[in-house]
């Protein structure tokens, strides 16, 4: 796993893009900045295991290198079913297939560059959005779950796992506070942090808590249940 220094050496306000360097660190970068993430992952294969069915398709949206994909196949083990892992970043593309290649499973996973925004789902079990949504322009976010709900089997599960904001100021000051000093003791800079959150400013957009429950609730899904928060990031299984 590559150490990230990427805002070490990067100036400037230019936007955060998922290219090769980022692709390069990005194992690393998530864990030093996601608190909590490790466990994510280890949950995702317990909730596929419990969710996925034999002859159904899971899907991981926004793959990145993977990570949640082989989460999804960890857990269905001895299942009759495939991951299908997608992502709009061509490079992320490319190292997640290195990563899968060296990985061994019984469970298959096919690897698709592309939007998800024009993604059909079908047969689905599981779906993943693993820190995918945020990145989504606001105004398609509704659209993209409407679409997955209706490619979804009844009492499938989709897991989201986000970076959220609060309405109440001082709750959000006093989160983000912590996210920083976490990511100070995982050993970024405050120059690494400063560069990184301007990067991001206009690319990746949190919702609240309530935003999300409502929309999940206009996309149809019956249960909305929040099972894990720390600091300013959370992870919530909707069911249809």
């Amino acid at each position: 796993m590559q150490r990230d220094t990427l805002f070490q050496q990067r100036e400037g306000s230019s936007p955060f893009r998922f290219d090769h360097q980022v692709a390069t660190v990005f194992s690393d970068m998530i864990r030093r900045s996601v608190p909590g993430y490790p466990l994510t992952l280890e949950m995702i294969a317990v909730i596929a295991g419990h969710f996925a069915r034999d002859g159904s398709v899971m899907y991981d949206l926004g793959c990145s290198l993977g990570e949640s994909a082989q989460a999804l196949c960890t857990g269905a083990v001895g299942r009759k079913c495939r991951v299908i892992a997608v992502d709009n970043s061509r490079e992320m593309i490319a190292r997640c297939r290195q990563r899968l290649a060296a990985a061994t499973g019984s469970v298959p996973v096919q690897l698709v560059c592309a939007d998800i925004t024009d993604l059909r789902v079908d047969n689905a079990s599981v779906v993943a959005l693993n820190f995918t949504l945020q990145f989504i322009p606001r105004p398609q976010r509704l659209a993209l779950l409407k679409a997955i709900h209706r490619g979804m089997n009844y009492g499938a599960a989709l897991l989201i796992s986000e970076k959220i904001t609060f309405e109440d100021e001082a709750t959000a000051a006093t989160l983000a506070t912590l996210h920083a000093g976490f990511k100070l003791r995982q050993g970024y800079s405050e120059l690494e942090i400063s560069r990184k959150r301007e990067a991001l400013e206009e690319v990746l957009m949190p919702d609240t808590m309530e935003q999300h429950r409502m929309r999940l609730r206009q996309a149809g899904f019956t249960q909305v249940i929040p099972w894990f928060q720390c600091l300013n990031f959370v992870s919530l299984l909707a069911i249809r």
